[in-house]
């Protein structure tokens, strides 16, 4: 069922959100990879294409409502349609609380909780006209649980969870507007390297003795993504075999 759909990703120059698109594409969906980092972006629908798959980039900074309004916008103008958007842009900069790291964890409601929001807003509008459509939000198991140094993360990380609930219950039955929310374990990602307190980092690393792999997580977003219209994915969560809590 992946086949043709449409598909918008923020936070696709690295990570979850490139292995998503690169996954997705491979399985014959219409990318758009969306971040601001336009040189890795660019490279990335390069391979797709040249692997025979259908793939596009505009640049844009999920803090910005225009931005995000201008992705959606992009992406109607390109393919005339939206049957998925995936927020996956996401910050993880822990830090103790008493670190007063406060620029960071205003960063991280920008990015994490906002960005969200403002790619549901983008989305709605057009799924509702199609009576179809598919909302996907990476989330954390920080959602379902607080760790130490991870206050504010997992204080965004619970409210995408909500928020995503929220949306099935509102859309699902009326407008046919599925909606998933992914929580994945430790990751190999860039978002490590955005962690400043070095005690948070120390904490992280004692209680890691894996991460999975980007491809693990998209994996899993295109087992939701491939589900009949009928069948409507609501959660997966997925850690490394390894990790206990």
């Amino acid at each position: 069922m992946i086949q043709d759909k449409v598909v918008v990703i923020t936070g696709a120059s690295s990570g979850i959100g490139q292995a998503t698109a690169l996954q997705l594409a491979k399985d014959g969906a219409k990318v758009v990879l969306s971040a601001r980092r336009t040189d890795r972006l660019e490279k990335t629908v390069q391979e797709i294409v040249q692997s025979g798959g259908i793939a596009s980039y505009f640049a844009a900074d999920v803090i910005s409502k225009t931005d995000v309004q201008a992705l959606a916008d992009f992406a109607m103008h390109t393919y005339g349609r939206i049957d998925v958007w995936v927020n996956n842009a996401g910050l993880m900069p822990l830090s103790y609380l008493n670190k007063r790291k406060i620029d960071e964890w205003e960063t991280m409601v920008d990015v994490n909780i906002k960005g969200v929001l403002y790619g549901i807003a983008a989305a709605i509008p057009i799924m509702e006209q199609q009576h179809s459509g598919h909302i996907i939000n990476v989330s954390s198991v920080a959602g379902h649980r607080v760790g130490m140094a991870g206050a504010v993360y997992s204080g965004t990380k619970f409210a995408v969870r909500a928020i995503t609930e929220g949306l099935r219950m509102e859309l699902s039955p009326t407008a046919n507007i599925r909606a998933t929310i992914i929580s994945p374990g430790l990751v190999e990602t860039e978002l490590l390297t955005t962690i400043t307190d070095e005690d948070a980092l120390i904490a992280l690393k004692a209680r890691a003795s894996s991460a999975l792999q980007s491809q693990d997580i998209a994996n899993a977003i295109a087992y939701a993504v491939d589900q009949p219209e009928w069948a409507s994915v609501n959660e997966i969560v997925i850690r490394p075999t390894t990790q206990p809590s």
